[in-house]
């Protein structure tokens, strides 16, 4: 895997990842991109539910809805790592509550390694929700 950032102005870059798709990168104001540490809740959200999707079709769970949010602390000063993030799960009814338990657990201790690469500098909890 491969990455780049050129700058474009300001804060400004434009990412590009070996799969070719660019996006901005703004880590100035006003905001025109996410920042970096945006970009990193949305790859753990990203991830994780990639997780769960594969889990939950291994386990034969069909769902028309699932969506991964997250919410994060930072330590203060620069170079303001997380500390603590909390993913909402929220997961059409008719998944097992048993299947989503264990796919949200293995998708953090297994298949998701953007949780395993946050997991020593970020206390990461989870919460279920189940919606129509």
């Amino acid at each position: 895997m491969q990455a780049s950032a050129t700058w474009v102005n300001g804060d400004r870059f434009v990412g590009v990842a070996s799969s070719g798709h660019a996006i901005l990168v703004d880590g100035g104001e006003p905001k025109l991109g996410s920042s970096p540490m945006e970009l990193v809740l949305i790859g753990l959200c990203a991830c994780t539910a990639t997780g769960i999707t594969t889990i939950l079709r291994k386990k034969r769970q069909s769902w028309t809805r699932l969506e991964v949010s997250a919410a994060a602390e930072c330590a203060p000063g620069p170079g303001r790592v997380f500390t603590a993030i909390r993913l909402l799960y929220r997961v059409s009814r008719g998944v097992s509550p048993k299947a989503m338990e264990d796919a949200v657990r293995l998708s953090k201790e297994k298949y998701c390694p953007v949780s395993r690469m946050l997991a020593p500098a970020a206390a990461i909890t989870a919460e279920i929700e189940y919606v129509e």
